[in-house]
């Protein structure tokens, strides 16, 4: 029986098979990973892919780039329909409950098992396999590339402007806020329309519902409630902070976006995702101290977990035995400790296993200059157990439902629109989508 700690996955589409009858010269199997990440992380997909190909002589996996994650959700479902699905694709997030209700792939846990792997399930951090998982717990789909938001902080700057120890509030970021812009900063913080740091992360550490149901792992006819919530009074924190110059809008439309602004040193503090740590310290000068933390809170608040964001494996039904065979081959060499240290070196991701974890500890990982600040995001997914507020989101058309917000971002931020009327109609368009959702999936159970 093979044994694994098995950890992250990349993304796919399995197409083909080839396999010959002569034992002693058998052509490899070949089969097919679609996936959505693009640049340099796509590049460290296709290294993932070489180094399993040349780890063994059965299987040949063809990485197939979509580029981007809408886009290989869209084709993951047309080349299912069209019988032409890939035995492994790459969701994120927010297409999770679209492939849990497609029934259109292999539960995890029994494409290992039939394969003759022995899997700790438990292994998988809470914070993480919990997003991935069944009501009732059963992980469905392979975490991958997983990450969590977290704020950046230019040190060097902040102790320039008398900033001594990096704000762990919003109130603390908010007087440093200041003082960077007395010093002559035009820029002390740098946002975007994002609505995962800015909405989904901020409600969850502030234990406040995005819907009902437990944000819609309960049941298809969740409601959508952050325009009840303390997210307004988040809105309303950062129109004021950009009222008064201190948060500015940093975006590629307007010319240059979040992580652009910070490693040019436009912006000396931003929110984005652990998983551009990598980026940030190859881009910065040497001579720059900057450091990483856990997203700030409001004062008085009962910190909860942190979501995971980035996106899982998923083996898709209806491709040959022989094609599995190679994709729990694939999902288990990219979960050995050896590879789990690697993928977190070359992008920033995190493990998800705590195996994984601990290994890359023991190994001095996170005590060395490049990667050191990672951990946090572990911490912040693991600070607290998993409740209705802090499991995730599980919302039909969520992909769409983010673009309502973020299009209500945009009025409250670009055109002085109210805040509460924007968000009060994104609700409004987003909970009819959701009951367009219930209605084709009538009948859906979720666990």
């Amino acid at each position: 029986m093979k044994t694994s700690a098995l950890t992250s996955f990349a993304v796919g589409l399995a197409f083909a098979a080839a396999f010959g009858a002569a034992p002693a010269h058998a052509e490899k199997t070949k089969f097919e990973f679609w996936y959505g990440l693009t640049g340099d992380l796509g590049e460290r997909v296709q290294d993932a892919c070489k180094k399993f190909n040349a780890s063994q002589n059965d299987f040949e996996i063809l990485c197939v780039s979509q580029d981007g994650y809408d886009t290989v959700l869209q084709n993951t479902i047309a080349a299912y329909r069209a019988k032409k699905q890939p035995a492994i694709t790459q969701i994120y997030d927010a297409g999770t409950l679209d492939m849990m209700l497609s029934k259109a792939f292999v539960p995890a846990k029994k494409l290992m098992a039939d394969n003759g792997y022995k899997i700790d399930w438990s292994n998988y951090f809470p914070g993480i396999a919990n997003y991935y998982a069944t009501a009732s717990g059963e992980l469905l789909s392979f975490p991958f590339n997983s990450s969590t938001a977290v704020i950046y902080y230019n040190m060097t700057a902040l102790e320039k402007a008398g900033v001594t120890a990096k704000p762990e509030t919003w109130e603390d970021v908010a007087d440093a806020a200041r003082k960077l812009k007395a010093a002559g900063y035009d820029c002390p913080l740098g946002f975007n329309f994002d609505t995962w740091p800015l909405m989904e992360q901020f409600s969850a550490i502030h234990d406040q519902p995005i819907a009902t149901e437990g944000n819609g792992y309960k049941g298809l006819n969740a409601e959508l409630v952050v325009n009840k919530t303390k997210f307004i009074d988040e809105l309303k924190f950062f129109k004021k902070m950009q009222d008064d110059k201190l948060f500015v809008v940093k975006t590629k439309q307007l010319g240059m976006d979040t992580v652009p602004a910070f490693t040019s040193q436009t912006c000396q503090i931003i929110m984005s995702s652990i998983a551009d740590h990598g980026t940030v310290g190859k881009t910065l000068p040497a001579d720059v101290k900057w450091e990483v933390a856990m997203l700030p809170t409001f004062k008085g608040t009962e910190r909860k977990k942190s979501l995971v964001g980035g996106a899982s494996l998923w083996v898709m039904a209806g491709r040959p035995e022989a094609e599995y065979k190679g994709a729990a081959a694939f999902l288990n060499f990219i979960a050995q400790p050896d590879m789990v240290e690697w993928w977190s070196t070359v992008t920033g991701y995190i493990p998800v296993t705590k195996t994984g974890f601990e290994a890359m500890k023991k190994n001095g990982f996170y005590d060395k200059a490049p990667y050191k600040g990672r951990e946090i995001a572990i911490e912040s997914l693991s600070l607290t157990e998993p409740t209705d507020n802090t499991r995730g989101i599980r919302l039909g058309n969520f992909t769409q439902i983010r673009k309502e917000y973020a299009t209500a971002f945009e009025a409250i931020f670009m055109q002085n629109a109210d805040i509460q009327q924007e968000i009060d109609k994104a609700t409004e368009r987003s909970n009819a989508g959701l009951r367009r959702f219930e209605k084709t999936y009538a009948g859906a159970k979720l666990n």
